[in-house]
């Protein structure tokens, strides 16, 4: 038992000098020169990946490979736990093929904060190896900007079972059993149809103050803003504030995988639709006061 023990730690030890080794290795490839790529975002708003630097001359890109895929939504379940502390040190950014209506569902019904952008408008992926022959493979790349604006490609990863960006296998592997017939779910409440989402809504009769309150008495981040309502944030969860002279109140919102079945079971006990905003997304109102969105997940 003890040779086995020593063994293990023997070969952690290498693990470890060859990962330092790797290390070194990277910090000396000079970056290639690449074109200053065009993403879709929220909104279906523009942005490029100058802009998805912010404050930082490093961004880390996610290459996700969407919805249908639950591996990579349990590796961006795991970076949505340390988004925090990545984008201390860099920029960070998950891209998909999804369209913006879809990402923005998924990241509500899993409480992502991170930012994600669409690559549906450019051949991002192709040029940067992930995709090939119709065929798409998960990973990461790592970008830098000099002073002038250039952009440069510098490392890259891919992603599978037993890497090092999701810690779910590491631990699997201290585990007696055999874990290699794991098949990650993608839904997280199995026991109800409905998956409370990370955004709230709430309707203040007086805009301007409740603006400069949450802002500067509660701490929250102010995402984007209009003449009617504000997105704000604070931890992993979007404040959308709405100016409503006539009423406040608050609403929440949950996803559902099928949206007719969820809804008349609704209706069955006692809910009523108060606003249809199109065929898979509904305000209700409960017999016990309570207000919330209701949609079907893109």
């Amino acid at each position: 038992m003890e040779t086995i023990k020593n063994e293990i730690m023997q070969l952690e030890q290498e693990l470890l000098e060859k990962k330092r080794k790797i290390k070194q290795l990277r910090r000396q490839i000079q970056g290639e020169p690449v074109r200053n790529y065009c993403f879709l975002s929220s909104n279906n708003k523009e942005v490029t990946i100058l802009d998805l630097f912010g404050d930082h001359d490093e961004l880390i890109v996610i290459h996700n490979m969407g919805k249908s895929c639950p591996y990579c939504t349990m590796w961006a379940d795991g970076f949505n736990s340390i988004y925090h502390h990545i984008r201390k040190r860099a920029a960070f950014v998950v891209a998909s093929p999804d369209l913006p209506s879809v990402q923005e569902d998924i990241s509500a019904e899993r409480s992502w904060i991170f930012p994600m952008v669409s690559t549906t408008n450019n051949t991002f992926t192709e040029d940067t190896g992930f995709k090939k022959d119709d065929l798409t493979s998960p990973g990461v790349s790592v970008f830098t900007k000099d002073k002038d604006q250039n952009l440069f490609h510098h490392t890259s990863s891919r992603f599978g079972p037993g890497d090092e960006y999701c810690v779910v296998w590491s631990l699997f592997d201290l585990l007696p059993t055999e874990s290699e017939g794991y098949h990650p779910e993608k839904k997280i409440n199995k026991k109800s149809p409905f998956q409370l989402t990370n955004n709230v809504a709430i309707q203040v009769n007086d805009y301007e103050n409740a603006l400069h309150f949450y802002q500067n008495v509660i701490g929250m981040k102010l995402n984007t803003i209009n003449e009617n309502e504000a997105k704000l944030s604070i931890n992993q969860t979007h404040f959308f504030l709405e100016n409503h002279p006539s009423q406040s109140r608050t609403f929440f919102e949950f996803a559902v995988d099928d949206f007719q079945p969820a809804i008349d079971l609704l209706i069955q006990e006692g809910c009523k639709v108060t606003k249809t905003y199109s065929e898979t997304s509904v305000m209700i109102e409960d017999p016990y006061g309570m207000a919330f969105h209701v949609f079907e997940a893109g």
